[in-house]
């Protein structure tokens, strides 16, 4: 989508934005009653570029849907939605939502996930299921990043949202701080479904704050799909560029 047709688009749903929560913009700091104000929303995040229809990636060329990665091993899941890069300035903002609890924040990462997936042309999802943290994080943390986020989306694209359909099983060494070559072993075995019926024959929406390697989200799709998932979409606010 171009640049042109998101900002029309955010400039129709800009006094909706701006009525929801009293208070400043998260990067200018200039008066807004939402996390970020639309002039932000539109010097950030206006900017579409071309990516993989299945990993997110960038890819150069306008008539690529599929990265060549993805054609020479295609992950479990089926699509991925991306509302932006994890580069300056989101990823200062997913580091306040996660780190900071500047919960705000994830109302606006799932206004601008709801964009992008009616944007998009796939199919649509029949449940939602954020990514799940262990006991032990979530206990640490106070909440999980992903299930507000998710929550958010939610009630902007009316897909109705499961927290208890799948549970992380071992608490898994963060995914930033490990080689890249070491990821997909930290993750193997980390799901669990226990609502099997929620995911039979359904096409599921998986929600994360940030995408990199894939591996989390490769896991818990082939944890769904052997439950009988149907199909698998993640939506993830930020996507690691390529190094």
């Amino acid at each position: 989508m171009h640049g042109a047709h998101l900002r029309s688009i955010f400039r129709r749903i800009g006094p909706a934005l701006e009525t929801i929560l009293p208070g400043s913009c998260a990067l200018c700091h200039g008066d807004s009653q939402n996390a970020l104000c639309i002039a932000c929303h539109l010097q950030f995040f206006a900017n579409t570029p071309m990516r993989c229809k299945i990993c997110g990636r960038k890819i150069p060329h306008m008539h690529a849907k599929v990265c060549g990665t993805c054609l020479r091993t295609p992950p479990a899941f089926d699509a991925t939605i991306v509302a932006c890069d994890y580069a300056a300035p989101s990823d200062l903002l997913v580091q306040d939502l996660k780190f900071r609890s500047r919960l705000p924040l994830a109302k606006s990462f799932g206004q601008m996930l709801a964009i992008a997936i009616t944007q998009q042309p796939t199919n649509t999802p029949e449940v939602i299921i954020p990514v799940p943290l262990s006991e032990a994080r979530l206990a640490q943390r106070g909440f999980n990043q992903a299930g507000e986020i998710a929550r958010s989306l939610s009630r902007h694209i009316g897909i109705p949202l499961q927290f208890n359909v799948c549970v992380r099983v071992r608490d898994t060494q963060p995914q930033a701080g490990l080689p890249l070559s070491e990821r997909r072993v930290n993750m193997r075995g980390a799901f669990a479904v226990q609502l099997n019926a929620s995911v039979r024959g359904q096409h599921v929406l998986l929600v994360d704050d940030v995408m990199t390697t894939g591996h989390t989200l490769n896991e818990l799709a082939t944890c769904l799909k052997r439950h009988g998932a149907r199909r698998v979409t993640n939506a993830v606010f930020a996507r690691t560029p390529e190094k």
